[in-house]
């Protein structure tokens, strides 16, 4: 996906690229990969602030580049950029390079600058082994990659010495110019919604916890700042003026003040923001008064970091939550509405049965609606990775494998592959098992400002058993039937739409057309416009040899895809 600049790019500035590229792995569309192909929020801040200083920037989100190789070189051709930027976690650090020794072979004179998370851990490292990187960028990049550009454009290149938060080569010495300052207002950079459209963005940077697996202490020092609720919920109103209606907010803990939430809540609600979105928290930084808000304003899913069900594991991870306040945040935020999603993480040191038995047992009691698995994966920056370095002798050259990350349970003799699946599969297994009970036992506050909300929530679940992501899980079981149960609870809170479509289309399926005709003739009568809701219903009228009516029902909607697929429509 290519982002084209706005308005404000100047057409005689020095051309820059910002590339996101690819990982090492192949990314196969799997449940919960959703961030996979995602443009870092951070390119789309630095590519505001060079446009808002003059500069000419494109953003090129090159993630799936692989899949046309030919293209980089194409593109390269074309546009001729006088420096690229690359935004790098581990896991696309060789994709960068890759990229940027075509780039070098095609316009010897361009300037290479890797920055992001991945650079800042490995800078040395990437430096001494790839001279076809010129300079890093450590750290929050906005005003040091600012700084190196324009340098670089005056040819100052000697200069750079005054840019804080430079890694580069200095006479056959890799040095850096000394760490940057992090911005104190955030509110002062140019917000990227000016100038580029995107889904996944943020209103704070920096988390207080201190996860062993984490690079977020090391490279944000454990510091929060925040956008104030007014610049972030402008945002989200550029974004959603620009057609965006679905938003994910990325902050590592985005519920840590509860005044801004609701500030922002009440500002989503009070310009008409008719959007939904979902956010990151940590279990002890939820309350009642806040979920209610955030579901008003639109948030319908909330993911909380677990980890594991034993507390043993969870302190050898430095994740300092207690079992009390994961079962009240679960139990909290599903009663309003608000998918809880839960992150955990197996093949940690300690693992073992009866640790895998505490985490089983927990899942069971926190019953958790989706639930992403890990295998501990160790990673640059991290408490983890100091460890090991230190456990197994080695430094960071370990890094010129053509490796992503390095998983826990292969520095562990107590471990073994074979273990951690077992581990993987018990939990997978156990989880996929109980989830229709989970389902069952939602139980949602008796607020009437939120039926209709409650309605939606329900009849989401219910879709995503019958048609989305549990639908092709063999291992959930009953998943037509646990559907159609939420769909007639969702009904029983608000004529809610998506809940009369799946409900219909369960009925058809099972060859009960009359049911679903009756259904779906009320559908259509809650929500005469819905073309869908009509199509559907017409399907039902014809296997009833009732063609006369379903032909008067498309008549309703002239030209309509859905009524000509059906040869109802002309």
């Amino acid at each position: 996906m290519t982002e084209i600049p706005g308005e404000h790019a100047c057409c005689n500035a020095m051309k820059i690229i910002l590339i996101y590229p690819p990982c090492l792995e192949a990314r196969a569309h799997k449940l919960h990969t959703e961030d996979v192909g995602v443009t870092p929020i951070g390119l789309h801040y630095i590519g505001a602030l060079l446009m808002e200083h003059g500069h000419d920037v494109e953003i090129l989100n090159w993630y799936d580049i692989n899949e046309d190789p030919a293209k980089i070189r194409d593109v390269l051709k074309q546009k001729k950029p006088a420096i690229i930027g690359f935004s790098i976690v581990n896991a696309n650090r060789y994709g960068g390079i890759e990229i940027a020794r075509a780039a070098k072979e095609i316009l010897p004179g361009v300037t290479i600058v890797f920055g992001g998370i991945g650079t800042t851990f490995l800078w040395k490292h990437l430096l001494k082994n790839f001279k076809e990187i010129d300079y890093a960028v450590l750290g929050e990049g906005e005003y040091s990659f600012l700084g190196l550009v324009e340098h670089l454009e005056n040819g100052d290149a000697q200069g750079i010495e005054k840019v804080r938060g430079i890694g580069h080569r200095q006479g056959g010495k890799i040095v850096s110019t000394g760490q940057a300052e992090f911005i104190q207002d955030l509110d002062m950079l140019p917000s990227p919604s000016k100038y580029f459209t995107f889904q996944h963005l943020v209103s704070a940077r920096g988390c207080p916890a201190n996860c062993a697996f984490c690079g977020s202490p090391k490279f944000w020092k454990r510091k929060v700042r925040f956008h104030s609720a007014g610049y972030f919920v402008d945002q989200l109103e550029q974004l959603y003026n620009k057609g965006v209606k679905f938003f994910y907010i990325s902050d590592d803990t985005f519920t840590m003040k509860k005044g801004r939430i609701i500030d922002i809540c009440q500002q989503i609600i009070d310009r008409g923001l008719k959007i939904a979105w979902f956010a990151i928290s940590r279990v002890n930084y939820v309350d009642e008064d806040m979920l209610l808000w955030m579901r008003k304003a639109g948030c319908i899913q909330i993911s909380y970091g677990v980890e594991s069900g034993s507390e043993k594991i969870r302190k050898s991870l430095n994740k300092r939550i207690d079992a009390q306040d994961i079962k009240r945040a679960f139990d909290l935020t599903v009663s309003y509405g608000i998918l809880a999603r839960a992150y955990f993480i197996y093949g940690s040191p300690g693992e073992n049965a009866q640790t895998i038995r505490e985490t089983t047992n927990l899942i069971n009691q926190i019953k958790p609606l989706n639930v992403i698995f890990y295998i501990l994966e160790i990673f640059p920056g991290t408490a983890l990775y100091d460890d090991f370095k230190h456990r197994m002798k080695i430094n960071d050259d370990i890094w010129l494998n053509r490796i992503e990350h390095i998983k826990y349970f292969e520095t562990d003799r107590r471990l073994t592959a074979d273990m951690v699946v077992t581990f993987g599969q018990r939990l997978r297994s156990e989880y996929y098992r109980r989830l229709p009970e989970f389902a069952d036992s939602i139980s949602l506050v008796d607020n009437k400002e939120l039926y209709e909300s409650h309605a939606d929530f329900l009849s989401r679940l219910g879709m995503t058993f019958s048609h989305g992501d549990f639908a092709s899980l063999e291992a959930i079981p009953e998943k037509e039937t646990v559907a159609e149960r939420l769909y007639l609870k969702s009904l029983s809170f608000h004529p809610n739409e998506r809940a009369y479509l799946g409900l219909g289309i369960i009925r058809q399926k099972q060859g009960r057309y009359a049911e679903s005709l009756r259904e779906l003739s009320e559908g259509v009568k809650k929500h005469p416009d819905s073309e869908t809701l009509a199509a559907c219903l017409c399907v039902s009228y014809m296997n009833l040899g009732k063609d006369a009516q379903a032909r008067e029902l498309a008549r309703r909607f002239p030209g309509s895809p859905q009524m000509l697929r059906l040869g109802l429509s002309s």
